[in-house]
């Protein structure tokens, strides 16, 4: 971070430390419309924050000084500014609008860009009509997605979110974990003669999706008695096709990305071929226009005035100025319930880190934890903690003024709690309140609620195909400003390597028939004997 502007930061947020929401609109009756920003169809409300007009000034200063500008605009540019892989991080370009070619290494990728987008939507077509029969001549009634990680996360979240735009005779499954539970589960609803499985793997070698694909392929073979089944029950999602081919897919039906879409970016890439199938090509590019307007958005607007810059700047105000160790995505909205375990690995896989980009150990702190569940489920949960607590917990409140679903007066109570939530958390309540509402004196320091709990707060009309990209594009823009403060590189991810890696290993010596000679330490060579032995191999 760089230090000299963090520090002019510091100094302005000890000088105003003090000062308490009530106080701060009190004074300011303007202070809601100068915290307001609107873009791509949302409103943003950063009004109930711990700031003020020169915090801000000195936060923008720090984007400034860290190069936030220079760095965006060489993402846009298809700079390899994924410095330790040397590629350029371009999903940018899997939603761009325009004609201009957009070059990478001197090659203009949008072609093929459009070339996937076109035989997906053809591909979609296809399944969704009709056209598109299994091996015994019956249509796709079930779809299931083979994937983990950006592979899963990604369109699992993003087919929850759409479903009121979804083609309702078509099921969609989404399967991860290399737990057999999750598979077979999986395909106890289905019938083999009526599914269609994608396997989504850029090399095709991922042990946990392609252990699971294999699965699948077996109780395919078996149910339809014959190995050309598979050619008609089974597409890929990948770049390797000698290992696509082998595996038995018709490599017409391999559908490819590239290496400058990382997988926790790649949901409007070919990843997103099961949404596209859910949702029909027309809402899918609806959803590319809405990610493509905040990007717009991120690129052209004023520091100052830019939706995820100022995002990304307060919550490197609350890790690094407060101290908060996490913060809470509290979406208003049952279709955007997987929306925080998506944000969990788009915001932890990519800012985890404790190396800067010069390789250095980091001296301040860098990702937060997040976390979050819909509302008002939280709210008869971990909302105690978040209004009571002693830990400072920044919150994003997302919610929608129409409901897909408008039946009597719930979605008036949804938004009730909603805007009452992020008020409760502002403003508190005194124990001058609560003796005022005649609350006993021994039970008043139990009521009291301190408030200058920060949140903000994000509106929108309706859950639209459009929307949504554009609230996904946010999440992204905002943490890439926030690698960029930190100097950290927010796109790769050697962390989720070393686990595997030893996985590997200590995978042989379960399922040795003799005793191996074990060489870890003491605890977990006790761990492998006894799964051995329970198992019958000791």
């Amino acid at each position: 971070m760089n230090v000299e502007a963090w520090q002019a930061v510091e100094s302005e947020r000890q000088a105003t430390r003090d000062l308490r929401l009530r106080e701060l609109f009190a004074k300011d009756g303007r202070r809601a419309e100068r915290f307001t920003l609107e873009a791509a169809g949302w409103t943003l409300d950063y009004s109930k924050n711990r700031i003020t007009p020169a915090l801000m000034r000195r936060l923008v200063e720090l984007a400034e000084a860290s190069g936030v500008e220079r760095w965006r605009d060489a993402m846009f540019a298809g700079e390899a500014i994924n410095a330790t892989e040397g590629r350029a991080v371009l999903h940018t370009a899997l939603r761009n609008q325009k004609a201009e070619p957009l070059l990478v290494k001197g090659e203009d990728v949008m072609p093929g860009v459009r070339e996937v987008l076109e035989r997906m939507g053809e591909f979609s077509d296809r399944v969704r009509t009709g056209k598109w029969l299994g091996f015994t001549g019956k249509r796709i009634k079930y779809v299931v997605n083979i994937g983990i990680g950006g592979s899963d996360l990604g369109p699992a979240m993003a087919c929850q979110a759409l479903q009121a735009y979804a083609k309702r005779s078509i099921a969609m499954y989404f399967v991860s974990n290399v737990d057999a539970t999750h598979l077979m589960e999986t395909l106890r609803a289905v019938k083999p003669e009526q599914t269609l499985f994608i396997v989504a793997s850029k090399t095709f070698k991922t042990q946990e999706t392609m252990t699971n694909a294999e699965t699948a392929k077996e109780w395919l073979v078996q149910a339809l008695g014959d190995k050309r089944a598979v050619a008609r029950h089974f597409v890929a999602v990948s770049t390797c096709r000698e290992l696509v081919e082998d595996f038995g897919i018709d490599v017409a039906n391999m559908f490819g990305f590239w290496d400058w879409v990382g997988g926790r970016y790649s949901l409007p890439s070919a990843i997103g071929l099961p949404l596209m199938i859910a949702i029909g090509r027309r809402n899918y590019q609806k959803m590319l226009k809405g990610y493509f307007k905040m990007d717009q958005h991120f690129l052209k607007a004023p520091l100052a005035r830019n939706m995820p810059v100022v995002m990304g700047l307060l919550g490197v105000l609350y890790s690094n100025g407060y101290g908060a160790e996490s913060y809470a995505v509290l979406p208003y909205d049952q279709y955007l319930a997987r929306f925080p375990a998506y944000l969990q690995q788009l915001d932890m896989e990519s800012n985890g880190k404790s190396v800067d980009r010069q390789g250095r150990r980091v001296t301040c702190h860098t990702g937060p934890v997040v976390w979050g569940e819909p509302g008002t489920n939280g709210q008869h949960a971990f909302y105690q903690l978040i209004h009571q607590g002693t830990r400072l917990i920044p919150c994003d409140f997302i919610g929608f003024c129409k409901s897909h679903n408008p039946s009597g007066d719930h979605h008036d109570k949804l938004m009730a709690n909603f805007f009452a939530q992020t008020e409760a958390l502002a403003f508190g309540k005194t124990a001058e309140e609560c003796r005022a509402e005649g609350v006993a004196e021994r039970l008043v320091p139990f009521r009291v609620f301190e408030g200058d709990r920060p949140t903000n707060t994000l509106l929108a009309e309706e859950l639209t195909p459009e929307t949504f990209g554009a609230l996904v594009a946010l999440y992204e823009h905002k943490v890439f400003v926030q690698g960029v403060l930190w100097n950290i590189n927010s796109f790769d991810q050697y962390g989720v390597e070393l686990g595997k890696v030893l996985a590997g290993r200590v995978l042989a010596e379960l399922v040795e028939t003799e005793p191996p000679v074990l060489r870890h330490d003491a605890s977990t060579n006790a761990l492998i004997s006894r799964y051995r032995a329970a198992q019958g191999r000791a």
